[in-house]
């Protein structure tokens, strides 16, 4: 396993922590399925259609929170927001280069050392915040809406 459910942080909203929860289930299995892809127990297919989940699975993740920061009039939506989008737009550059090179090593770089801490860090620092306001109407400096 590459990410503990339990070294997760949680936020304010169990919606939140659901998705997360997925998000983790879906990164563990696409590390198990690369891992075993260098040991001739899995396929490129396999990888492509987990990773491709990953993706679809991360668009919908970024969308459900965004509705709800526009809904609620979430003041740092358009940093949160670009937050997400450099990070999906990572990830899909990463899977070009992966589906270009066939390089497993590509993807393990990337999900062991880049995700794991992106990751933790988001839902520490803007997911909580942004679970805050969802929970109290507090904007992060104080400001109720």
């Amino acid at each position: 396993m590459l990410i503990s459910q339990d070294e997760m942080p949680l936020v304010a909203m169990e919606f939140m922590n659901a998705v997360h929860s997925e998000d983790i289930g879906i990164i563990n299995e696409l590390f198990a399925l690369v891992v075993a892809y260098d040991r001739g127990k899995s396929s490129i297919e396999a990888i492509n259609d987990k990773y491709q989940e990953w993706i679809a699975h991360t668009v919908e993740h970024f969308r459900g929170e965004e509705v709800m920061m526009i809904e609620k009039g979430f003041p740092p939506y358009a940093m949160h927001k670009g937050e997400h989008d450099r990070a999906l737009d990572e990830m899909k550059r990463i899977f070009q280069e992966w589906q270009k090179t066939m390089d497993s090593s590509v993807l393990k770089i990337y999900l062991i050392e880049i995700v794991p801490l992106w990751l933790t860090n988001h839902i520490a620092s803007m997911d909580t915040v942004t679970a805050r306001f969802f929970d109290t109407g507090f904007s992060p400096c104080g400001i109720a809406h």
